[in-house]
């Protein structure tokens, strides 16, 4: 038979060979590696199937670090929602509080000399910024109301730091904008009101250092040990037995 003839068998050699891309080979290799018991994947999925059951304690480390990121962005992501809504209503209801003529000298008696350098400054210092010295002030008043009623009430640290440094800015506004001739009896005013209202704001504080006394009574201790027992002698015991006590 001819070599030409269609019949005839095509030789190994001869037949059309697809080539054959050795990265796919190497990840089809480890994805089958990784899939046996053992391997990789196959271990985190036992390790998702047994969570449930193992509760947050017995579960494995990599599932507790996902749930917690998970959880803390969701935790972000709600927050940031939630400032954005509070920034919002802040801002409506200052726009809607009625305007306050901050740069005139409305106030009057022994409030005035506390009260009009303040405002004279707000008025002074707001220009350029993208709320209006009226909202500044109003912003000013309720910070110092909010800080002295809540100071009061709960005794939190943070709300008397917030009291302290309300009342020393509000001193160093009088002291600034006031005219030289007066202002030190301004600011001595401004101070003496300050610390009278801090009776309130920092009631119960107490800035003595806690000492803590450990007292002991100076008594020996006294450590009872069991006594021995010495073996008392009998007939039947021998002769090279001795009593302790001798």
């Amino acid at each position: 038979m001819t070599p030409n003839d269609p019949t005839t068998p095509a030789a190994h050699n001869d037949r059309p060979t697809k080539p054959q891309n050795p990265r796919f080979a190497a990840a089809r290799a480890w994805w089958s590696e990784a899939w046996d018991e053992g391997g990789v994947l196959h271990d985190m999925w036992e390790d998702v199937r047994r969570a449930p059951r193992a509760g947050w304690h017995g579960m494995a480390n990599w599932i507790k670090a996902v749930a917690a990121l998970a959880g803390f962005s969701l935790v972000v992501l709600l927050f940031n929602g939630a400032v954005g809504v509070l920034l919002d209503t802040a801002h409506r209801i200052l726009t809607a509080v009625p305007d306050v003529h901050v740069g005139d000298s409305t106030s009057t008696g022994v409030w005035a000399t506390i009260d009009n350098p303040v405002r004279a400054y707000i008025a002074a210092h707001s220009a350029g910024l993208p709320v209006t010295a009226s909202t500044v002030y109003t912003l000013w008043q309720a910070a110092g109301l909010f800080s002295l009623l809540a100071g009061l009430i709960t005794r939190n640290n943070g709300i008397r730091l917030t009291w302290t440094c309300w009342g020393l800015a509000g001193i160093a506004m009088v002291w600034t904008t006031t005219p030289d001739t007066s202002s030190t009896v301004a600011t001595a005013i401004a101070v003496l009101a300050w610390t009278t209202a801090s009776a309130l704001a920092l009631r119960g504080l107490n800035l003595r250092p806690r000492v803590f006394a450990h007292v002991t009574t100076g008594a020996p201790q006294v450590t009872v040990q069991p006594q021995i027992i010495p073996t008392q002698p009998d007939e039947s015991a021998p002769d090279n037995v001795r009593r302790l006590d001798r």
